[in-house]
């Protein structure tokens, strides 16, 4: 008999069109520096301060919204937060002042992103998924990638035949009038309300199901923080914000303006970013599920050390490329192994908690990933102490993924990645 259509992968689906619309919103920040220092007369540092802003909101939201999606489930507030980000981003195109930047970016854009976010993505996934977690964690995943890939340089494009405000009128109809329905009459919280088994069927996890009362009822926040497993995590993650989207997505636009490089080449350059990106994040979710997460973070973080000692080098476009494909590959793909080895070293805890503390970890390494490089370029005219602090930064964090402890592999997850091999 034919295997029949699992409606996981249609929530994978659902969950990944959401991430694109909302996090290359996001993502396409540095696209609106320019015309935004221009329009309201500010300079790098103060735009950076509303990056920066926007970072600190949606890490702080994180463990709240880890706590929402455990009571009230991951498609309300998928939902909320994708037409939260669309009313949002729209209204933008009436502001006249900086300070109703802050606001509306700053602020009611970041908390939407925060709900839209990879917290709520990854509860479904483990509430859809007893197999092919690691699979299912890269497709998802790599909805940042996709909305990196299409939403800036199709923002950077629309800035330069209209205007920023138009853009922005565009990028808030299609969330709140394209993906929100979408999002709120097909994505179900639970493979129960379809009357379906998760993909893998029952397993041991079921009894301690992410987002189920029973198993948050005891749980302790202290437990976690005494874990030397929870800050081998949080740490590196907060130096992946710094180096991902803080630096790079802040200002890799800037940066490739300021090196002489053509609106075609920079728009080039983040394609070919964000295009490597899925496939990165797409390889490390099907490497995560067959090897050892600890061993894949410290490949990640090594070589996105030695890409950032190209773009330090780069000269010419074809230098930037090249940083862009190596880059690419591991922007993102740190994302799947450690929220694989969250759930593991996590089972039995709040996983929405530890998960929301992850990302607070790193959007507050994005928030400083944000602000500083542009104080520094303020103060100094160029990137470089940035590219050298982030070298530095980024070979701490692959020791510290060196130092986790082994993986907490179950007897069925042994069976299976035996079974993948």
């Amino acid at each position: 008999m034919k295997a029949k259509f699992h409606y996981a992968w249609i929530i994978i689906f659902i969950t990944f069109l959401a991430l694109l619309a909302v996090q290359g919103v996001r993502l396409a920040f540095g696209a609106f520096v320019q015309p935004w220092e221009k329009d309201f007369s500010m300079d790098r540092g103060t735009i950076s301060l509303i990056s920066t802003l926007s970072f600190v909101v949606y890490g702080l939201s994180q463990p709240v919204i880890g706590r929402l999606v455990d009571k009230l489930g991951p498609r309300l507030i998928l939902s909320v937060s994708t037409l939260l980000v669309g009313v949002s981003i729209f209204l933008t195109s009436f502001i006249n002042k900086p300070w109703q930047l802050f606001v509306l970016y700053g602020i009611f854009v970041s908390i939407g992103v925060g709900g839209a976010s990879n917290v709520a993505a990854t509860v479904l996934v483990t509430k859809w998924f007893n197999e092919k977690r690691g699979l299912a964690l890269g497709i998802i995943e790599a909805g940042f990638g996709a909305g990196q890939m299409l939403l800036v340089p199709g923002s950077l494009l629309l800035i330069n035949w209209l205007n920023w405000k138009v853009t922005v009128v565009i990028l808030g109809i299609f969330l709140a009038v394209i993906v929100f329905p979408f999002v709120l009459l097909f994505l179900r919280n639970d493979p129960k309300e379809k009357g379906l088994l998760p993909i893998g069927g029952k397993g041991k996890e079921e009894k301690q199901t992410i987002g189920d009362a029973d198993q948050n009822s005891n749980f302790s926040i202290w437990e976690a923080f005494r874990q030397r497993q929870f800050w081998f995590l949080v740490l590196p993650f907060g130096v992946c914000g710094f180096t991902t989207t803080g630096l790079m997505d802040t200002h890799l636009i800037p940066i490739s303006n300021l090196c002489g490089f053509s609106p075609g080449v920079t728009s080039a350059a983040v394609s070919i970013l964000a295009a490597f990106n899925i496939i990165g994040i797409l390889l490390s979710g099907i490497v995560a599920d067959r090897w050892s997460c600890k061993k894949i973070l410290f490949g990640l973080y090594a070589v996105r050390a030695l890409s950032i000692v190209i773009l330090l080098n780069t000269y010419n476009p074809a230098m930037l490329l090249a940083f862009a494909v190596v880059f690419g590959l591991v922007d993102f793909a740190t994302v799947a192994p450690t929220q694989l080895l969250a759930t593991q070293f996590f089972k039995n805890h709040s996983v929405g908690f530890i998960l929301g503390m992850l990302s607070l970890s790193h959007q507050i390494g994005s928030a400083l990933g944000s602000y500083l490089p542009g104080l520094w370029y303020s103060l100094s005219g160029n990137y470089n102490l940035s590219f050298y602090f982030s070298i530095i930064i980024l070979a701490l964090a692959a020791v510290f993924s060196g130092l986790l402890p082994k993986q907490i592999v179950s007897k069925e997850e042994k069976e299976l990645k035996t079974l993948h091999a």
